[in-house]
């Protein structure tokens, strides 16, 4: 069966993930998530794309991200994948790939959606059970959102932004989002979308983008039907 073609939006965020290979390591000391934070910051500039958050496990990858082009993203992975598996290679000479043979990718609802998806990210060395809070991990986006270190990778988007009008004031509402936990069906959702190749957002979004791309973009529904979100819509699966 061939497989769909990536949905991709223009100037609308994305969630992607980049696993290794049977899911085995990808980083092996700190040099290398250095390394590879340079060259993503390097090649997120060249192809217009916006970084939003980050995360960089063990032996895979999370970004939230907005492309300024359709193009954007590809490129990106593919730039990153290579450059850095040059790295790895030559470092500890092996041959070979690292990387799962395609990233996988979830287009964002901005309200209601994306601060969460940014959380949930952040929060991937907790719930690993690595750090206990996720300040306390050094290789993701949560100290330059929550604490105002700098991090040439991540661009704020503007819904950050506009938690409040001065720098400390917004970085403290960030960091009071996460006194409360992600609901487990946004969770579920968010799992899905991306490991799917679909659309996270509200059922009027996945509809606009369906129609954009020509071809459905939320899971099927097969199985139970997924629990509602606060506001009675089911996550993830319009009708």
């Amino acid at each position: 069966m061939p497989r769909h073609a990536r949905i991709v939006a223009a100037g609308l965020p994305m969630h992607v993930i980049l696993r290794g290979i049977d899911r085995t390591a990808i980083f092996f000391a700190e040099g290398d998530y250095r390394v590879f934070s340079e060259i993503l910051a390097a090649l997120a500039e060249s192809e217009s794309v916006r970084v939003h958050a980050y995360v960089l496990m063990t032996n895979h990858v999370h970004l939230l991200m907005t492309p300024a082009t359709d193009r954007g993203p590809a490129r990106l992975m593919k730039g990153l994948g290579q450059r850095y598996v040059q790295h790895i290679n030559r470092t500890y000479r092996r041959t070979g790939t690292l990387f799962e043979g395609r990233f996988r990718s979830a287009v964002i609802e901005t309200d209601g959606y994306l601060l969460a998806c940014q959380r949930y990210i952040e929060l991937n060395p907790v719930r690993a059970r690595m750090v206990r809070t996720p300040e306390d991990y050094p290789w993701s986006s949560y100290r330059c959102n929550a604490l105002g270190v700098a991090d040439p990778v991540i661009a704020p988007h503007p819904l950050y932004l506009d938690l409040a009008d001065a720098d400390e004031a917004r970085r403290s509402r960030y960091r009071g989002l996460f006194a409360d936990a992600i609901p487990q069906d946004m969770l579920t959702a968010l799992r899905d979308a991306t490991n799917g190749g679909f659309v996270l957002g509200s059922q009027r979004f996945q509809k606009q983008i369906a129609t954009m791309v020509g071809r459905r973009t939320w899971p099927g529904t097969s199985g139970r039907p997924r629990k509602e979100s606060a506001n009675g819509e089911q996550l993830g699966l319009p009708i």
